[in-house]
């Protein structure tokens, strides 16, 4: 893979100033009616029955084996309740939670065409956003705030951010959508594209619906407790969760990997002590501190980790590693050449 100087500048961008990109991959789909709020807490595996307007919450979509079949972020409003999906799962949630609409008053529609966004990463994120009036105190993970800047109403939403602050600006025209991109850029946002943003996605440990959590994984498995409330009543395969939960454990987790070799291909199977272990889901190489990281994320068997035994992969050594992985800008050259022995 060849690194470019340009990939590298947005990757700065992103962990000690500020990028911005479109969200063209996010879809959305509004649920209405008098039982919505009752109904999709039944399909959720969060408590949507405890968001209050202007909240949200992350969730799970589940079978009734428990297997994960969709995910998104929920958010509550006083007439309606918006899922925040991918855009390439919409086309199967809505027929998928449709089926479960018996005697309900809930409607499902797809209204991803009424919204554009932008996405706001990086530590000097918030005082971009309050350079253009968007001022945005004590503003807590999956909250929602309508702001107006010039004659544009912008929804703006404080997403999860493991390791980097990161924002959503929703608004309702493409017109709106490249004023307001036009604006944050001539403040000092840095364009990003896909690469480093799935780089920062690495480093952060976040799973990848479609690509790191499929149709067959458990909630528990990933690795996503904020994904879960385990006291809000029942839904739609809730008896696997709870039976995982009484028995302790899952047999295997998800978390980051240092890999050591040649870059692997999805699905590449982990090996210990001779017996497959687990495997690698999402990986590149990424430039950090002077140096490239090999960076993946997947799953392993709890008893390999306990075992302490070497990883191994076809072309190379996997090291269990921390997510978020720490990325701290070196004040000093000792604290450089540290990081550099991490990587």
């Amino acid at each position: 893979m060849t690194l470019t100087s340009g990939s590298n500048t947005q990757l700065d961008a992103l962990l000690h100033g500020v990028g911005v990109a479109p969200l063209d991959q996010i879809g959305w789909i509004r649920v209405t009616g008098s039982d919505r709020v009752r109904w999709l807490n039944g399909m959720a595996t969060n408590s949507v029955q405890d968001l209050a307007a202007g909240t949200g919450a992350y969730n799970f979509f589940l079978n009734a084996q428990g297997r994960i079949q969709a995910d998104g972020n929920i958010f509550a409003s006083s007439d309606e309740l918006l899922i925040e999906t991918g855009h390439n799962q919409v086309a199967t949630l809505i027929p998928y939670l449709d089926h479960y609409i018996i005697m309900d008053d809930v409607e499902l529609a797809d209204i991803s065409d009424t919204r554009h966004g932008l996405t706001l990463i990086g530590p000097k994120a918030a005082s971009l956003l309050a350079q253009l009036g968007l001022v945005i105190d004590d503003f807590a993970e999956l909250a929602v705030r309508t702001l107006t800047w010039n004659s544009a109403t912008i929804t703006l939403i404080r997403a999860h951010d493991p390791l980097v602050p990161r924002y959503e600006l929703w608004v309702s025209t493409q017109e709106e959508a490249r004023a307001v991109r036009k604006a944050l850029e001539e403040n000092g946002a840095i364009p990003c594209e896909a690469e480093p943003l799935d780089w920062l996605r690495l480093l952060e440990g976040t799973p990848l619906y479609g690509t790191d959590i499929r149709d067959r994984d458990l909630p528990q498995e990933t690795n996503q407790a904020r994904a879960l409330h385990f006291n809000k009543g029942c839904y739609l395969g809730q008896e696997i969760v709870e039976r995982i939960r009484s028995r302790g454990n899952v047999h295997r987790t998800f978390m980051g990997f240092r890999l050591e070799g040649t870059l692997p291909v999805s699905g590449t199977a982990l090996e210990s002590a001779g017996k497959q272990a687990g495997e690698l889901t999402s990986f590149a190489t990424i430039p950090l501190a002077g140096r490239n990281l090999q960076r993946a994320l997947g799953y392993i068997r709890r008893e390999a980790l306990e075992r302490h035994e070497p990883i191994q992969y076809a072309g190379g050594t996997a090291h269990p590693d921390s997510s978020p992985f720490s990325v701290v800008e070196p004040k000093s050259s000792s604290q450089a050449s540290e990081l550099q022995e991490r990587i």
